[in-house]
């Protein structure tokens, strides 16, 4: 418990702080997008606005004795809304297992508080947060952001995307919101396994004219013959609960959004997924094979 309190931060020297030159017309960029990306982790791990955030920056260099120059807050606010962010993870060797959910995260309006006493306000806005996990590593391999008022099933195509083609993709678990024939759909061009439970009022096959339909058809009739619970318990189904749990470690990062444009929180979540990757990552155990 002492060691999990103590506090290491670990900057590599050969980092690409500085930009390259891009082949475009104008003035490079002075700061590269690890820098831009390094600074924001800072931001959204401490909870820092972006002038402390600049602040705490500017201290750990020096204390690393690097001479590297720190970006002005309002550069990194206008990077942020193009930045392309690394997310660190590593590939399924034997197959990945997808594990895929959503959630909200609350951009604007007062808190739970003042809600319950006076009841909630116009202006609460929330943001949609749709990811993908290995079940195996539990790393985020997919990552989407949303107005609240997209649902589950339409991301889930974009969501697969996201994967590497060249990766072998065995099975997609979701709850009752996917069961749709594009998802499906999606999952079968992926030669991979739908494992979502039909939806509780289903009670007639698909026609099985698109890839998918005969996968869905057959979760129905194994459902009907065998109960929910049951075909729940055979296919691995409440497995899917760890991207439940995956999804409270990114509000333990943060539970709301703080930018206010689009481009700016979809950068902002993908850094916390970033952060919740080498979390994971640094805290697998690592087996060492003698002889």
């Amino acid at each position: 418990m002492k060691a999990r309190g103590a506090l290491m931060i670990w900057l590599d020297r050969d980092l690409q702080w500085s930009g390259l030159a891009s082949g475009k017309r104008g003035r490079p960029s002075l700061f590269s997008d690890a820098a831009i990306q390094f600074c924001l982790t800072i931001k959204a791990l401490f909870g820092l606005t972006l002038r402390q955030a600049m602040g705490m920056v500017e201290s750990l260099l020096k204390l690393a004795g690097l001479s590297w120059p720190v970006p002005d807050y309002s550069t990194v606010c206008r990077r942020q809304k193009t930045l392309k962010v690394r997310i660190p993870y590593r590939p399924a060797a034997q197959g990945l297992h997808l594990l895929v959910d959503s959630t909200g995260l609350k951009m604007m309006g007062e808190g739970e508080w003042k809600r319950k006493k006076h009841g909630a306000e116009y202006r609460r806005q929330w943001r949609k947060l749709h990811i993908g996990i290995d079940a195996q590593t539990l790393e985020i391999r997919a990552i989407e952001v949303t107005p609240n008022s997209v649902g589950d099933a339409p991301v889930l195509p974009s969501l697969l995307g996201q994967i590497d083609p060249h990766e072998a993709l065995l099975s997609v678990s979701g709850d009752g919101a996917y069961d749709t024939k594009a998802c499906h759909e999606a999952i079968a061009l992926r030669a991979a396994q739908a494992i979502i439970p039909v939806r509780k009022n289903a009670r007639k096959t698909w026609k099985e004219n698109r890839p998918g339909a005969r996968a869905r058809n057959e979760i129905l009739r194994a459902t009907q013959r065998l109960g929910r619970d049951i075909w729940k318990r055979w296919s691995g189904y409440h497995r899917r609960s760890l991207v439940e749990t995956k999804m409270r470690c990114v509000k333990l990062v943060g539970e709301r959004v703080n930018a206010r444009d689009f481009d700016r929180q979809v950068a902002e979540l993908q850094v916390r997924a970033a952060i919740l990757n080498r979390f994971t990552q640094l805290g697998t155990p690592v087996t060492v094979r003698v002889g």
